[in-house]
């Protein structure tokens, strides 16, 4: 039951992280370009993600959130917007601590992998 508590607790910070990555554009005022779309997206797929889990209960959605996580965390390098340094933070902030969740889970389910009958 606790692993199930944590499990549910993670993804409902990962809803909450990507409802700010989301919204991020808006609150701290990014360029409306590239740097915007990319937080929508990725914010969008973390939101879409964490409702997933906390629906059904999926091992290859914290793969899924781990990637995402890591976009985030790379994305101001990849996409050339590191220079804009408060779309950075965010991204960054952000993807690391999606990605460390999901590698919390992961790390979890290996340690006690999940059942999948009720039979003991």
């Amino acid at each position: 039951m606790e692993n199930w508590t944590n499990a549910k607790l993670c993804d409902v910070a990962n809803l909450i992280l990507g409802a700010l990555l989301f919204l991020s554009p808006w609150l701290l005022k990014f360029d409306a370009g590239m740097v915007s779309t990319n937080a929508h997206i990725v914010g969008l797929v973390m939101a879409i993600l964490a409702i997933a889990a906390l629906a059904a209960f999926a091992v290859w959605e914290e793969w899924l959130n781990l990637i995402v996580g890591l976009w985030a965390l790379v994305s101001p390098w990849v996409l050339g917007f590191q220079a804009m340094t408060t779309a950075t933070t965010v991204h960054v902030v952000i993807g690391v601590a999606v990605a460390v969740l999901a590698a919390i889970e992961l790390w979890a389910m290996s340690q006690h992998p999940p059942r999948l009958t009720t039979h003991s």
